[in-house]
Order: structure tokens, then C-alpha cells, then sequence
């Protein structure tokens, strides 16, 4: 399925689908209605650092930012799980998610207008674990780095970090997670 055939599911403040969807890109604007989405963390097995991931500059939302591992909308019908195992393969080369949890289950947020677009997303958090490193595809991710969690602070405290809304708002929430806490 293209970009332009992708559709997003439009949703309540407690995350339960309305019925209605609509076009992905058409439906990012300086309106966008809330939808459902998802954010990943992949964790690298042998050494606990977490990946992050610079965003292809070609992307109509938040292009070049860097941000969590993977993010995405479910299609229609498609469970979270899946859409995240789904994005996680086409995004970063990596078909094999191990451990997959959902670690905030509730994270909905908004961001303030960015190129002319407001993301609105009722959008669970999961980590992952993996054995490889990405083979990224270069229409989503420019860049990847790994990260220790005190490597990800010193990031998220310089003023200038180019660094995705929803990653930053999800830091405090994250904090306090066992899995961010292991790669000190």
C-alpha cells in the first residue's frame, strides 16, 4: 500500500476508534483530529542501549528530527502489536521484535504547529529487544544512533537538539521505566 492509500484510525481521548478514518497525509494539517498512533523503543540485547533514529528529511511530518526507534499509525483493523512489528520492519530492517511490551499504555499528546501540521495521537508506548542493528530505509530514516539513557538526557538537555516533540514529552514519562534505566 502507498502513502497516499494509507489511512489512519480517528479516535476517542481514551484511544477507542470513532469508525471513521481517513487519508494519512491528508489528514496532517494544522486541524489534525486524534487518531490512534504508536512510539517504539528498541532495546539492543547485548548492551541495553536504545535506538533512536533521525527522521528522512523527504518526511512531511517532523522531517530530519531525531526521535524514538519507530513510530506509525495502525491501518484499519490492525492491532497495535502488529502495526508496531509491521512499521519496525519496513522503517528500520528489522522483522524479529522480541519482548515486545507496551510500557504507556495512555499517551496521548499534541503538538504546537510544526511546518503547518499538528500531530494528535492517542499513542501507546512499547519497547522491543533485538540482537541487530537497523538496515534503514532511506524514504523514513536518514540516521540512527544508540544510546545509553544518560547519553539520551545530555541529548534531550541541549537547547538546540533537534529532537521530536513527542519524544521529548515522553521523556519524563519514561524515566522511571526499569528498561531505560539498565544501559546507564
Amino acid at each position: 500500500m502507498s502513502i497516499e492509500e494509507e489511512r489512519i484510525v480517528f479516535c476517542t481521548e481514551d484511544g477507542t476508534p470513532t469508525g471513521e478514518t481517513g487519508p494519512k497525509l491528508a489528514s496532517h494539517h494544522e486541524h489534525t483530529r486524534l487518531h490512534l498512533a504508536f512510539s517504539c523503543y528498541v532495546f539492543r540485547r547485548s548492551d541495553g542501549k536504545f535506538l533512536i533514529t533521525q527522521r528522512a528529511a523527504s518526511k512531511k511530518v517532523w522531517p530530519s528530527v531525531w526521535t524514538n526507534s519507530v513510530c506509525g499509525h495502525p491501518a484499519p483493523g490492525e492491532a497495535l502489536e502488529d502495526a508496531v512489528r509491521r512499521r519496525a520492519a519496513y522503517e528500520l530492517g528489522m522483522p524479529q521484535l522480541d519482548e515486545l511490551t507496551c510500557v504507556l499504555p495512555k499517551y496521548l499528546y499534541k503538538t504546537p504547529v510544526f511546518d503547518g501540521v499538528i500531530e494528535h495521537e492517542f499513542c501507546p508506548v512499547f519497547t522491543a529487544v533485538v540482537d541487530e542493528d537497523p538496515k534503514p530505509n532511506p524514504e523514513e530514516v536518514d540516521d540512527f544512533r544508540w544510546l545509553t539513557w544518560d547519553d539520551y538526557v545530555k541529548l534531550l538537555d541541549q537547547p538546540d537538539a533537534n529532537v521530536s516533540y513527542w519524544a521529548k514529552d515522553q521523556f519524563p514519562l519514561l524515566k522511571g521505566l526499569p528498561q531505560f534505566s539498565a544501559g546507564k
